[in-house]
């Protein structure tokens, strides 16, 4: 399962006297993420490196430290901690002491997988979302069933004969709903799968 940050967060570290500071946030955008880099950025420092990662778009920068020392594991660090639509930078202020290439490696890819790690984050979930509709006779019998299935209701129309949902439900929850959706309206209900998307966190029922 993959997880997005539920918002900004930070973590800091001194690494053989350079400081280490992971600035991490939620990017459903390449401009999104962009702009967190712009917004946060240090031009003082020493570099401002960073990766970000949506979907299976992905870019990474060394900032003038050695190539595939700082960027690179920094993207790795977002895929080993199970991370999507996400955007870290890492600020060094260089503290008179050289890493070398696996020091480096070490210290980006440390130091932002430690503030991923600790940082808030909701599961993504994949959602369906599901037309259907059924005569107010069975409705309230129906809609009794939304939180069993944890079905997001996105909108509710109420016809001349009957009532019209528009829904969201986990991918895992569609086939059974539907099943539960056909016993309960005896087959003359109305079913539709719509788009499928993605949601940061389910509601609660």
């Amino acid at each position: 399962m993959l997880y997005q940050l539920d918002g900004f967060f930070q973590h800091e570290e001194d690494i053989k006297k350079s400081r280490f500071l992971a600035l991490a946030g939620p990017a459903n955008t390449a401009a999104e993420a962009m702009f967190f880099l712009e917004q946060h950025s240090v031009p003082e420092a020493t570099h401002n490196c960073w990766a970000y990662k949506i979907g299976d778009e992905y870019r990474f920068n060394d900032d003038g430290e050695p190539g595939g020392t700082a960027g690179r594991p920094m993207l790795q660090a977002i895929e080993g901690q199970d991370c999507d639509r996400v955007v870290v930078l890492v600020i060094r202020w260089f503290g008179g002491v050289k890493l070398g290439t696996g020091g480096l490696i070490r210290a980006y890819g440390g130091v932002a997988a430690s503030c991923l790690r600790l940082a808030p984050k909701s599961p993504i979930i994949a959602l369906q979302t599901i037309q259907c509709s059924c005569e107010y006779s069975d409705s309230d019998r129906v809609r009794s069933r939304f939180a069993q299935y944890k079905a997001q209701m996105l909108s509710e129309n109420f016809g001349a004969t009957g009532v019209e949902w528009l829904l969201a439900l986990p991918l895992d929850e569609v086939d059974a709903f539907e099943q539960t959706f056909t016993n309960l309206t005896s087959g003359q209900g109305f079913w539709s799968k719509l788009d499928q998307t993605d949601s940061q966190a389910l509601i609660e029922p």
